[in-house]
C-alpha cells in the first residue's frame, strides 16, 4: 500500500510540462479538383501552441512525414509582437492530403522568395516582389513631376532571385540585363490593377501614398500597408489604407482596401488595367469577377499579361480607350479584398493568352475552395 502511495506521489508531483506534447501534426487537405502548386498555407499559431506549448520558436522544424524532408516556413506576425500564423509552402494534388510534423530541430537556411521595401532613394517608391514577378507604386516625392503615375507598375522578371535592390542600385531598370526589366507603361491609369473610387461616372484618383508600414517581410509572404491622405472624390471626402500581400509562387498580390467616408452609405469603386493602342486580348468575366489582358507584343520586350480578380459582386466591366475597368461597391470602413498581378511571356510559364486566362480562372477556384487545415 505504501508503494502505491509513493507511485501516485511521484506521478502527480512531476511538473505538467513533463507530460506536454513535444510535437504537433499538421494535416492539409485539398478537396478541390485542382492540383495546388507552390501554395502558401497559413496555420494558426494559437492552434499549434495548444498542441505543442513548449515549442521553441528558434529551434523547430517542419517535416513532410512522407518525404522526411524539411519544409520552408515563416512565422507571420502581421505587425504584432505575437506570432499570428505559421506559413508553409506545399504542392498538393487534387483530392489528396498531406501531413507535416512540427518538432524540435535546427531549421535549414531556405531561399528568400518574397521581399518588399520603401525606396527613399528613388522618390518614395514602394516596391515588392516574389520569385515570379515584381511591382512598385509611387509616393509623395514624385507628385507633380512628369514621372508621376496613378497605378501599379510591373517589373517583369525571368529569375527566381530577388532583383529589386540590384535594379535600384544599377539605376538602369529600363534595360534587360538578363533577368527582366521595367518596360510597363502606367501613365494616367490604374496600371496593373490599382483601385479607385468611381463617383459621378468618373474615376476619382487619389494622390500617391503618404505613409507606409511593414507587417511581414518574407521568406514566403511579404505584407505592407500604404496609407493615403484623404481627398475630395466628386464631393465625397475619402480616405483609404491599402494592405498588400504577395506570396511566394503567386503571380497575384492580395489587396485589402479599407475606405472611410461619411457622405454616403456605399461607395462605387473600380479596379483598372492599362490598355494599349494596338489590339490585345481581353477577358471580361463579370460573373466570376475576372478581368484580364494579354497585351500586344513589344518589338523587343515580349508580352506582359495583367489580371484582376474581385471577390465582391461586379456590377459592370468595360474597356475604354486607355484601360479596362471592373466596378463594384464598398461599405464605409469595411475592407474590400481583391487580387491583382501580372506575368511575362519571356519568363516561359505563360506564352499565350489562353494560359494566362486559365491561370486566373484556376486562381479564382482556389480562392473559393481553400485548403482545409487541422492541427493535432
Amino acid at each position: 500500500m505504501k508503494s502505491i502511495k509513493l507511485f501516485f506521489y511521484f506521478v502527480f508531483s512531476i511538473p505538467m510540462c513533463f507530460w506536454a506534447q513535444n510535437k504537433a501534426t499538421i494535416n492539409i487537405e485539398n478537396n478541390s479538383a485542382l492540383d495546388r502548386k507552390e501554395a502558401v498555407v497559413a496555420i494558426s499559431w494559437k492552434n499549434i501552441l495548444e498542441r505543442y506549448p513548449e515549442i521553441d520558436t528558434s529551434n523547430f522544424v517542419v517535416i513532410n512525414t512522407k518525404t522526411k524532408k524539411q519544409v520552408i516556413f515563416q512565422l507571420e506576425h502581421r505587425m504584432s509582437s505575437a506570432i499570428q500564423n505559421l506559413l508553409i509552402q506545399v504542392d498538393i494534388k487534387a483530392k489528396s492530403k498531406l501531413t507535416f510534423s512540427i518538432q524540435k530541430g535546427k531549421p535549414e537556411i531556405f531561399t528568400v522568395k518574397t521581399y518588399a521595401r520603401y525606396v527613399p532613394e528613388r522618390k518614395d517608391d514602394f516596391a515588392w516582389e516574389n520569385d515570379k514577378i515584381a511591382f512598385r507604386t509611387y509616393g509623395k516625392a514624385i507628385e507633380g513631376s512628369n514621372e508621376d503615375a496613378y497605378g501599379f507598375d510591373v517589373w517583369v522578371k525571368r529569375t527566381n532571385k530577388m532583383i529589386i535592390n540590384e535594379r535600384y542600385k544599377l539605376a538602369d531598370y529600363h534595360t534587360d540585363h538578363g533577368d527582366g526589366l521595367d518596360y510597363y507603361q502606367v501613365g494616367h491609369t490604374l496600371g496593373a490593377g490599382n483601385m479607385a473610387p468611381y463617383v459621378k461616372d468618373s474615376i476619382r484618383y487619389s494622390a500617391n501614398y503618404h505613409r507606409w508600414k511593414m507587417l511581414d517581410n518574407g521568406p514566403l509572404r511579404s505584407t505592407f500597408q500604404l496609407i493615403y491622405d484623404s481627398w475630395n472624390a466628386g464631393g465625397i471626402k475619402i480616405g483609404v489604407i491599402k494592405t498588400i500581400s504577395l506570396d511566394a509562387g503567386s503571380q497575384l498580390s492580395r489587396i485589402e482596401n479599407n475606405y472611410t467616408f461619411d457622405e454616403t452609405q456605399t461607395l462605387p469603386i473600380v479596379a483598372g488595367i492599362s490598355k494599349r493602342a494596338n489590339p490585345g486580348k481581353i477577358l471580361l468575366n463579370e460573373q466570376q469577377g475576372i478581368m484580364a489582358y494579354w497585351e500586344p507584343a513589344s518589338d523587343k520586350n515580349g508580352t506582359t499579361a495583367t489580371g484582376v480578380i474581385l471577390t465582391t459582386p461586379v456590377s459592370n466591366m468595360w474597356a475604354d480607350k486607355i484601360q479596362l475597368l471592373a466596378k463594384t461597391t464598398v461599405q464605409n470602413n469595411e475592407p474590400v479584398i481583391y487580387y491583382s498581378g501580372a506575368a511575362w511571356d519571356k519568363a516561359g510559364k505563360f506564352t499565350d493568352a489562353k494560359k494566362w486566362f486559365d491561370y486566373l480562372e484556376n486562381f479564382y477556384h482556389e480562392i473559393n475552395n481553400p485548403l482545409v487545415v487541422s492541427v493535432k
